[in-house]
């Protein structure tokens, strides 16, 4: 057998991000949680620790990251990508998402082609081009970033997955109104939003506001961080404190944002999610802490539902 045949035959093949089926079904009006855990939570323990808690967390769904926030991705080209796929369909676990902020939003198309033949749908990075603009020179911006991303989402459409551009802070797409230009002017299903609240909240946005934002961007979301800012993720402090950045621990009313998640029928991935200091670390010492805490974090989320 092939390769590249032999790879999708053991670890399948995700639906797009944005048809998948979910994963927690609310019989009352069928809105779903389609969870993935994202590798980097577990700093640099191995896949052989991670993948085995996986059902623990309700999800068959991976996000592999690579150093500086977890190494995964590099334990990943290490044991070789045959031996990766056989891992995932021993646990009963499909590659989901592959993030590469490291690559840039023009150096993704050889990561596209490791991603579609390990099953996976979804490319998550950040944006590129001058900062700290407003009103018309950061709309006339993003329709320059648009334009020269054309080339990676054809190589994303011919590859079957989709370009996630998350609002990272101190970014061209920052705000909430460059992430609905960035819609407006790519306009295609094969790129999308990683929405992380934590950002928006930076710049005063409360969960009223993130939920008009969900509402607005529609099904060009791809992917939502339950990640909230809590006390912050650039300075060490004490780990109740900077556990806060999870679902249910800070202020952060994830009420109203569930209910527009609710409301967009929002299919995307959902990851719980949060940065220990430094990056590279577990958010918890074991992989079991790990996973009991994404855990009760899914539960409030549930709550909402």
């Amino acid at each position: 057998m092939k390769r590249r045949n032999f790879i999708k035959t053991v670890a399948g093949t995700a639906a797009p991000a944005w048809m998948a089926a979910a994963q927690t079904v609310n019989a009352s009006d069928g809105f779903k949680f389609k969870y993935i855990v994202g590798s980097s939570m577990f700093g640099e323990l191995s896949l052989s620790e991670i993948l085995p808690l996986m059902v623990e967390m309700k999800t068959e769904f991976i996000d592999i990251w690579p150093r500086k926030h977890g190494n995964q991705r590099e334990q990943v080209e290490e044991m070789g990508h045959d031996k990766f796929a056989a891992m995932l369909k021993e646990h009963g676990v499909k590659l989901g998402c592959s993030t590469r902020y490291d690559l840039g939003p023009f150096g993704l198309q050889e990561e596209m082609k490791v991603v579609s033949i390990l099953g996976g749908d979804l490319l998550v990075c950040g944006g590129r081009g001058p900062k700290k603009l407003k009103g018309a020179e950061l709309k006339a911006a993003v329709k320059v970033f648009a334009e020269k991303m054309k080339p990676q989402i054809e190589a994303a459409e011919k590859n079957g997955v989709v370009i996630g551009m998350e609002n990272h802070g101190n970014n061209i797409m920052d705000s909430a109104d460059s992430l609905k230009w960035y819609v407006e002017f790519t306009d295609s299903k094969h790129t999308g939003i990683a929405l992380a609240p934590y950002h928006l909240e930076s710049l005063g946005m409360d969960s009223n506001d993130l939920a008009k934002l969900i509402e607005d961007l529609g099904d060009r979301m791809a992917m939502f961080y339950a990640w909230q800012h809590g006390m912050g993720c650039t300075k060490k402090m004490p780990k109740q404190q900077e556990l806060m950045q999870m679902p249910g621990r800070g202020k952060l009313d994830f009420g109203p944002i569930v209910a527009a998640l609710k409301k967009s029928q929002y299919q995307g991935y959902t990851e719980i999610f949060m940065h220990p200091t430094p990056r590279g670390i577990p958010i918890l010492p074991t992989a079991k802490e790990v996973a009991d805490e994404i855990n009760r974090a899914r539960v409030y989320l549930e709550k909402w539902v």
